[in-house]
């Protein structure tokens, strides 16, 4: 193009108040002080996503609380967006047996109340802070059948593993009929050439219970050489309530 064509481009003026910044800062940084206090007795979890629609009497509720069950008699603390639907079946199955069950809840216009299967949970302000708490203290992730707000969780927790953000941690996706669609679009992004063939290997897809037990044994306790720990005692200085206690 003729550099004498050219026009001078005037940029649009969006939001520029540094006070708003500054506050919004503070805001996420509580935010996550918040959470860390909140879960940093937790233990290792196995992080299970859903959808909150599915009611109890559902296959999907049914199967994700015989799941999370088994998960959290291997000695896993079952974390969840501490919702309904999924994230309830998740965490009650995780009560069925006695285990631990924590959540992380997510604060909408339309509040989100936290299910009563939870030991303890943290109320969250922040799609993305919630992702990271729900992150930071698992050892594997289970996605299970949900919509927009599961397929987010799964693509970020697959993006740091495959970009070694964090570590290798195993993510199973259950329900092959659900997630068919998925699965082919990611050999779509496979022969586009915008992921590798090894980035198939970063997640398990299977209908099977005792596969996604046995894969979590090899991946997560073993891999990362779990062992059975001994109770923590919170700090008076740091004002902790430790785990039996509700933030």
């Amino acid at each position: 193009m003729d550099p004498k064509l050219k026009k001078e481009i005037q940029f649009l003026e969006g939001p520029q108040s540094r006070w708003k910044d500054f506050k919004y800062s503070v805001s996420v940084f509580f935010e996550f002080i918040k959470g860390f206090r909140a879960l940093h007795f937790v233990g290792p979890c196995v992080t299970i996503f859903g959808s909150a629609r599915f009611k109890e009497d559902h296959p999907f509720y049914k199967q994700t609380r015989e799941l999370a069950a088994q998960v959290a008699e291997l000695g896993f603390t079952i974390m969840t967006g501490g919702g309904p639907g999924i994230m309830e079946a998740a965490n009650r199955g995780a009560k069925d047996v006695g285990g631990k069950s924590v959540g992380c809840n997510i604060i909408l216009p339309r509040e989100q109340h936290h299910n009563i299967y939870l030991d303890k949970w943290v109320d969250i302000k922040y799609f993305f802070v919630r992702k990271m708490m729900l992150i930071k203290y698992s050892y594997a992730f289970i996605v299970m059948p949900g919509g927009f707000g599961t397929l987010d969780e799964f693509y970020e927790a697959i993006t740091l593993v495959q970009t070694k953000k964090i570590d290798g941690f195993p993510i199973i996706i259950f329900d092959k009929d659900f997630y068919q669609k998925i699965i082919e679009h990611n050999q779509i992004m496979f022969q586009a050439g915008t992921i590798s063939k090894n980035d198939e290997s970063l997640y398990l897809v299977t209908d099977s219970i005792p596969e996604t037990i046995d894969y979590i044994k090899t991946k997560s306790i073993a891999a990362f050489g779990l062992k059975y720990m001994q109770p923590k005692k919170p700090s008076k200085g740091l004002f902790e309530t430790g785990f039996k206690n509700l933030y």
